[in-house]
């Protein structure tokens, strides 16, 4: 059995920062930039979204959906304000990347916050259909599941999956929509080599931004992959997210 993945806290400064972890991933994704932040004097609420907080890959079919996660996001936020933090940014890798710009969209108190990889503008392209049964049959190996009992959840992953990923897009597709309500400046960081989805996603997002006269702070990492926040653009991406809060705070 694995260690079950947990939300987690760090409470230090006054002025409060909420991470939003990827499809498939949890709260390890931001671990790394949440510590960073932690020793500039913010404190950092990293939640997992439904279904993701076991180790079981069908849990996130069963148990998620845009609808849900969206409720997750807005929790984390009243959480976070339930413990006394009025000066909120919020971000997201892929997937949570998704509910930070609707929380923007949506929640004016928000000072700022944005995306990292996220496919808010895209050309559909994707690899999430391809990766997760990857991804899920190495988690079943990792626990020794029976090979039989294995080989089932695969072919279960494999017929579900593609419903959940066509209700992602079409959320998105909406989110996108909404993009004129934003009033914060919006960060954005995109890796050059993603892998995942389209490359080009970040720059998308910013074009449309600044066609709608909206604030941006886009960066892109060539060399990087699809999880910049702990590949090998982690150390750039926690420097500009530090200065993009400096400006915002």
């Amino acid at each position: 059995m694995l260690q079950k993945p947990t939300s987690f806290f760090f409470r230090h400064g006054p002025k409060a920062v909420i991470l939003l972890h990827a499809y498939a991933s949890n709260s390890n994704d931001m671990r790394l930039l949440a510590r960073f932040l932690e020793k500039d004097n913010y404190s950092v609420y990293a939640p997992i979204f439904s279904g993701h907080d076991t180790d079981e890959p069908k849990d996130i079919l069963v148990h998620g959906s845009p609808e849900r996660w969206w409720q997750d996001t807005q929790i984390a936020i009243d959480y976070v304000r339930s413990q006394g933090y009025s000066q909120i940014a919020i971000f997201g890798l892929s997937l949570g990347g998704i509910f930070a710009t609707q929380a923007l969209e949506s929640d004016s108190q928000l000072l700022g916050g944005g995306t990292f990889s996220a496919p808010i503008i895209g050309t559909g392209k994707s690899n999430v259909a391809d990766s997760f049964p990857v991804m899920a049959q190495a988690r079943y190996q990792q626990q020794r599941t029976d090979r039989v009992i294995e080989q089932q959840n695969i072919m279960w992953i494999k017929k579900n999956l593609p419903a959940q990923l066509q209700a992602v897009n079409g959320y998105t597709k909406k989110v996108a929509q909404q993009l004129s309500q934003i009033t914060q400046p919006f960060f954005i960081g995109q890796g050059g080599q993603d892998e995942m989805i389209d490359a080009q996603a970040g720059q998308l997002l910013q074009q449309q931004l600044t066609s709608l006269n909206k604030i941006t702070d886009f960066h892109l990492y060539p060399n990087a992959g699809h999880v910049i926040t702990v590949n090998n653009a982690h150390h750039e991406l926690e420097q500009d997210v530090k200065n993009y809060l400096k400006k915002i705070f």
